[in-house]
């Protein structure tokens, strides 16, 4: 496809040598376009291969079988389903939560563009829903987590052989967990707006669930992580606190329910659950960025003048993310890529480039740009940053590598995903147990099982990939990576 002149997308932003470099190096470094829509089918195929439990007649992926068939038995309640989120056989309630809402979100913006893949992303929803729905079936609780993650850890075994420990952690009226609860409300009720018309009856039920699910984690106050210490930490943490989950639930059942009580709470609690606070993050464990750049969607539309703080909040955001800008929150790499330390960096690109493109959408429906001093940020401006980050993931990159397992002539062989590198059911029926994986774990061969639409960890900020299983902050794959991501692709495939 040919390129359009820089001055089409640039407008008047007066960037940096930096940001011109970033912009050009795009679609340059292999040539050529990408196959969006065949990136997109992958990207939710991949959550077929996160599945747990008894998997349904229209599996796809047939390398995974039935697994953690008990979950819950301990405790009296069937806590079967969900995700693994992970390259492990743990169900973490707080990831899995957000990545519902993310997907939610992605069908909710950008459905229309998804074609003959809107079902089955719809699926990927309902399978992490009706898991939700079961783990706060009881009023007060939540059980937000299923297995010891130390003594799964510990093995390397196939979801469908696993002996670890499969202990139930919840919250409760005694124990809480605000900042869990409160995600749970927001994924429930993101949810419940995908399926209002496709599915009235489920709808209400999930709306009517996270407003019960709401008030409880706003009675009873508390960080998961203080909970539950031993079992969360270090693994899903609450560092954030648990302040921006209440509003990010909050607004969420605002955007579903459109209750007068969901905008009142929002407006007195924003300076109380500090809205404004770490505007530039984004991911399961702070919201902040993506509940400014929601509700700015109802400021731009020019029906919630009383919300105008959040919208200076987003373009605040917007200002301390772009390249070229003194005083940037994030680094890029030489090859482009946005990067914030601490692991499984691709989880921040999918996640900022999907509020990118989101926001620019509202920016364009409102015919408004973003002022950052002297320059002016374009909606325009904002996908072309947003789809320079996706075409690094696909292979735009100084590797020449796509960060997609099953997409492009190159990609991570090696991913650390227990059931990608162990040999399947089918070809080998007898049980490998804990250590006996071992041996696969630390094998130079590729991974037998191609965990096809899996976006692993990524580079590193100098672009350098180490496809090898022990680096697992770079080559483990996670639900919440693929989630935002679900939501880009699906509008490039539409606007390449």
């Amino acid at each position: 496809m040919a390129r359009k002149p820089l001055i089409t997308f640039l407008g008047n932003f007066r960037v940096t040598a930096f940001l011109l470099l970033l912009l050009l190096t795009s679609r340059q470094v292999i040539g050529g376009g990408h196959d969006y829509h065949d990136a997109l089918r992958k990207s939710i195929l991949f959550f077929e291969g996160q599945r747990s439990g008894k998997l349904p007649p229209d599996q796809r992926v047939k390398w995974r079988r039935d697994s953690a068939l008990h979950d819950g038995s301990s405790v009296g309640r069937d806590l079967t389903g969900g995700y693994y989120d992970a390259g492990d056989n743990i169900k973490f309630g707080f990831p899995m939560a957000f990545t519902t809402t993310l997907l939610s979100w992605s069908i909710i913006d950008f459905g229309r563009n998804m074609g003959p893949e809107l079902k089955n992303a719809v699926k990927a929803v309902k399978w992490a829903t009706d898991y939700l729905l079961k783990v706060t079936a009881v009023p007060n609780v939540v059980y937000v987590q299923l297995g010891d993650a130390y003594s799964d850890h510990n093995c390397w075994e196939r979801p469908e052989d696993m002996d670890t420990l499969r202990t139930v952690y919840k919250i409760d009226g005694s124990h809480p967990g605000s900042d869990v609860a409160g995600e749970t409300a927001a994924a429930l009720a993101a949810a419940s707006i995908v399926f209002r018309s496709r599915d009235p009856a489920y709808s209400r039920l999930l709306l009517n669930r996270a407003v019960r699910v709401f008030d409880f984690a706003d009675s009873h106050r508390g960080a998961y992580s203080s909970s539950l210490h031993p079992a969360v930490c270090p693994f899903y943490c609450d560092v954030n606190g648990y302040q921006d989950e209440l509003l990010w639930g909050a607004v969420w059942l605002h955007k579903a329910s459109r209750r007068r009580r969901y905008r009142e709470y929002i407006v007195k609690n924003e300076v109380i659950l500090h809205a404004g606070d770490t505007i530039n993050e984004f991911g399961w464990d702070n919201k902040h960025a993506g509940i400014n750049v929601l509700i700015s969607k109802e400021v731009l539309m020019g029906r919630a003048e009383y919300f105008e703080s959040f919208k200076h909040n987003a373009d605040g955001f917007i200002c301390s993310i772009l390249p070229g800008i003194s005083h940037s929150q994030v680094q890029y790499s030489p090859g482009g890529l946005i990067f914030k330390a601490g692991g499984s960096n691709m989880q921040h690109v999918t996640s900022l480039s999907f509020l990118f493109l989101a926001y620019s959408n509202y920016l364009s429906h409102a015919n408004k740009a973003v002022p950052c001093g002297e320059k002016t940020a374009s909606p325009a401006l904002l996908k072309q940053l947003a789809k320079r980050q996706v075409d690094y993931i696909l292979g735009d990159n100084p590797l020449r590598m796509s960060y997609m397992v099953g997409y492009g002539p190159r990609y991570p062989q090696r991913i650390h995903h227990r059931g990608s590198s162990l040999p399947s059911v089918r070809a080998h029926p007898a049980r490998i147990r804990c250590k006996e994986g071992s041996r696969y774990f630390l094998s130079p061969n590729a991974n037998p099982n191609v965990h096809v639409g899996a976006v692993v960890g990524g580079p590193n900020v100098t672009d350098a990939f180490p496809d090898s299983r022990p680096f697992f902050q770079e080559s483990e794959p996670t639900t919440y990576i693929n989630a935002p991501l679900v939501g880009l692709l699906a509008f490039f495939s539409t606007h390449p």
